[in-house]
């Protein structure tokens, strides 16, 4: 039996372990994960985002294979009717996929009897992981576009902190304490370039389409094998890669590593506002929203929320991206288990730095600084320092950071 909880609302039934596990259709809305709930990239790399990936990459594999007559026009057509994520049951096909190890399995069983007479021509020639790495691909091209968008906002405020904030002097710190003087545009300005350098590495990887069949030979399709490939690249939307990658999990690992780097520069970011935003500094505070900030136990307070969410991200995306490295040591030409651990931990990159992505551009979009207080805490460093102590080549470095940013953008 339940347990009475009494809220505001009056009695209600709490969930007891004694009652079972909760249902199988329980969505995955980000309780624990507040820097992606809710967020584009959340939308991206759901459970229903992922199986109409690999439904399309279903889907554009028959297309291909009608471009070159491997399959008859009207079956392809037929299977890319049937490919629609809402017409399957997600909660069972998970229950099923542990039949294989895999979803694929049952995902093609349903999607042949979906397509009718076009059934036949499901996955034909194709083997699971094909699906599970382009379907894998496909979701991280949509994260990536989601997450690039807020990235670029964010750099925009960046740009415009640097250039506001050139000659506004406060006090460097150096393992935590105050060191010589800079200026608030020059911290700006290495923010700007530290997460610039990121989001153009993530830009640039390469997201391939896997097709290699049972042993990564392509044997299926005979001498259109080559050209198959390269058709199937063109209708997914993906880039061709010189060879199937089912062991060769670089374009997985590039991934990882650039989710991290991205996550990382947000995380620096976001450190730097927590310290300058702490009472005793009050350098900085985060944009004022209602109800953001709030503390359960001290009104009074407000909290680095945005802050706190990016740098959770920051911490998390290393860890899995290092199982995304872990991972390239899959023996054969098949991975048993390499490619499984993948999975989750790829989404959980994708869609936390996505998360801190759009959060970070709504913490830079209204970042208050506070010039006065900067001054005060200069003062009391210029009273221990060296008469005629300057700020160097701050403002200088933050017109070379701002050319760069400009060229990047050009």
């Amino acid at each position: 039996m339940g347990t009475t909880d009494r809220s505001p609302d009056g009695p209600r039934d709490a969930a007891d372990p004694a009652d079972g596990p909760a249902p199988a259709d329980a969505a995955d809305v980000g309780l624990l994960s507040p820097v992606r709930a809710g967020t584009a990239a959340a939308a991206a790399t759901g459970d229903a985002a992922w199986l109409q990936a690999m439904l399309d990459a279903e889907a554009a594999l028959a297309r291909a294979q009608a471009r070159l007559g491997i399959v008859p026009d009207d079956a392809a057509r037929a299977i890319t009717g049937a490919a629609r994520a809402d017409r399957f049951d997600l909660a069972g096909l998970a229950r099923r996929a542990r039949g294989a190890g895999n979803p694929v399995v049952p995902l093609v069983a349903d999607l042949r009897g979906l397509a009718g007479a076009a059934g036949e021509h499901v996955h034909r020639g194709a083997t699971s992981q094909d699906i599970v790495d382009t379907g894998a691909m496909l979701v991280a091209a949509r994260t990536r576009r989601a997450a690039l968008a807020p990235l670029d906002r964010a750099l925009d405020a960046l740009a415009g902190l640097a250039a506001e904030h050139r000659d506004t002097p406060m006090a460097g710190r150096t393992l935590g304490r105050q060191a010589m003087p800079t200026t608030f545009g020059a911290k700006a300005a290495g923010w700007l370039v530290g997460l610039l350098d990121a989001r153009a590495a993530l830009a640039a990887v390469a997201l391939p389409v896997q097709l290699g069949g049972a042993a990564g030979t392509l044997d299926a399709y005979g001498d259109r094998a080559l050209d198959l490939v390269a058709a199937y690249a063109a209708e997914t939307g993906l880039a061709q890669p010189a060879l199937p990658w089912h062991t060769r999990r670089t374009p997985v690992a590039a991934l990882g590593s650039a989710l991290a780097l991205v996550a990382g520069a947000l995380g620096r970011i976001a450190s730097d506002v927590v310290v300058l935003a702490q009472s005793e500094v009050d350098e900085v505070a985060e944009p004022a929203a209602p109800g953001r900030g709030g503390s359960s136990a001290m009104p009074h307070k407000r909290n680095p929320a945005l802050a706190a969410m990016i740098r959770s991200a920051a911490l998390q995306v290393p860890a899995y991206a290092q199982v995304l490295l872990a991972a390239q040591a899959a023996p054969y030409e098949r991975p048993a288990g390499e490619w499984h651990a993948e999975w989750q931990p790829l989404r959980e990159c994708l869609r936390l730095t996505g998360g801190a992505a759009e959060t970070a551009a709504e913490l830079l979009d209204g970042l208050e600084v506070r010039p006065a207080r900067m001054r005060a805490h200069l003062d009391d460093l210029l009273g221990v320092l060296p008469e005629g102590v300057g700020v160097g080549a701050a403002p200088e470095l933050v017109d070379r950071a701002l050319a760069a940013y400009a060229r990047a953008r050009a």
